[in-house]
C-alpha cells in the first residue's frame, strides 16, 4: 500500500510537505496545482509552488515530490510537462482534472473538463507524447462535473491516453466536499481501466482507510483533509500510533517556526491559524487554542503562545 499526501490548493504547501512527511507514513506529495494558461511557466513560477525541484524533486526527510498541472489548453499543457520534467527535473506529474473552484471553472480548467471526455483525452494525449516517458504521468478526477453519468468513459480517456495512474476523488464537482464519498464507483472504474487506481475522499480514520479500500478494492489511497486534520494520520494507517495532543504541539511549533521564516507575515500567520482550526476536528485542545490565537495579527505572538504550551518531541525526523 502507498499512501499519498493530497494536493490541497492553499493548504499543502512546502511547508506543510516538509511537516507531514517528518511525521511518516506517506510515501508520495503531489503540488498544489501549477495553472498553466497561455505559455509556458517561468522557472520561478514552478519553484513557488515546488522548491522541492531544487533539492531533486525529494523534502528534506526524502519523500518524493511530483508536480501537479492545470489547464485547459492541450499544447500549453504539453509544453509546461516537458519544461518541468525535462528542464526542471520534475521526477513525475501529475494532471488536475477535479478542482471544484468557481474561478478555475470558469476558465475551462479543473473539473470542468469532465465534461468532455474527449478535451481529457486531447490533453493527456499530448503530455503522453511531449513527456515521451521521461517520467511517470498521472492524472486526478472527480466522478463527473454535475452528476456522474460520464465517470467510466472519463476515466477511460485518461487510460487509454497514456495516464499510468488514476487517483479518483469520489465526488462530483457540485458534491463538493460534502460527506459521503462514493468509493463504490471507484469500484467500477477499477473495471474499466488497466491502470493502478487511487483512492481518495473523505479518509479521516484508519478505520475510514480500510473501509474505502474494502469497498474502492483500492490498494493505494490518497489523504488530504484528514492527514491535516489527524497529522498521524498516515502513520497510523501503517499500523503506528496516534499522536496525543503533545506530539502535535511539538510538530505545530515547528511548523509556526517555518511562517516565521517566510518573507510574508500576514501569509504565515493565516497559515498558523489555518492548521490550528483544521486540528480542532481531531483535538479539543487545537480548538482552546485557536480561540487564543484568532484575534492575534503577529505570527511572533501567535509563535510564542505554541511555544509555550509544546510539549515532549517523539517520532520527529
Amino acid at each position: 500500500m502507498t499512501i499519498t499526501l493530497a494536493p490541497m490548493e492553499g493548504v499543502v504547501d512546502v511547508h506543510m510537505r516538509d511537516m507531514m512527511t517528518r511525521i511518516t507514513g506517506f510515501d508520495l506529495c503531489v503540488t498544489e496545482f501549477v495553472r498553466v494558461s497561455q505559455s509556458v511557466a517561468p522557472r520561478e513560477w514552478y519553484l513557488k509552488y515546488c522548491p522541492e525541484l531544487d533539492q531533486n524533486s525529494h523534502t528534506p526527510s526524502g519523500t518524493p515530490v511530483h508536480v501537479q498541472l492545470m489547464g485547459g489548453e492541450a499544447d500549453v499543457m504539453a509544453e509546461n510537462a516537458a519544461f518541468a520534467a525535462h528542464d526542471l527535473g520534475a521526477i513525475g506529474i501529475d494532471l488536475n482534472f477535479g478542482c471544484p473552484a468557481k474561478t478555475v471553472n470558469r476558465h475551462m480548467a479543473g473539473a470542468a473538463l469532465l465534461q468532455w471526455p474527449e478535451k481529457l483525452y486531447e490533453i493527456t494525449s499530448s503530455v503522453t507524447s511531449a513527456l515521451n516517458g521521461a517520467v511517470p504521468l498521472s492524472a486526478k478526477m472527480r466522478l463527473g462535473f454535475e452528476d456522474k453519468s460520464l465517470a467510466l468513459e472519463n476515466a477511460q480517456a485518461l487510460a487509454s491516453a497514456g495516464a499510468e495512474k488514476l487517483t479518483v476523488h469520489a465526488r462530483t464537482k457540485l458534491e463538493g466536499y460534502k460527506a459521503p464519498a462514493h468509493w463504490e464507483w471507484i469500484a467500477r472504474i477499477r473495471e474499466v481501466v488497466d491502470i493502478p487506481v487511487v483512492a481518495n475522499g473523505e479518509i479521516w480514520t484508519p478505520e475510514d482507510a480500510l473501509k474505502c479500500r474494502e469497498i474502492s478494492g483500492c490498494e493505494d489511497i490518497m489523504i488530504g483533509r484528514g492527514a491535516i486534520a489527524r497529522p498521524s494520520l498516515a502513520r497510523e494507517i501503517k499500523g503506528g500510533e496516534f499522536a496525543q495532543w503533545p506530539e502535535v504541539l511539538a510538530w505545530l511549533q515547528i511548523y509556526c517556526s517555518l511562517m516565521m521564516d517566510t518573507k510574508r507575515p500576514k501569509w504565515g500567520e493565516g497559515r498558523m491559524k489555518q492548521w490550528i482550526k483544521l486540528l480542532g476536528r481531531t483535538y479539543p485542545q487545537a480548538k482552546v487554542l485557536f480561540d487564543q490565537v484568532k484575534a492575534l495579527k503577529d505570527p511572533q505572538a501567535i509563535y510564542n503562545l505554541v511555544d509555550a504550551q509544546k510539549g515532549e518531541v517523539k517520532h520527529v525526523a
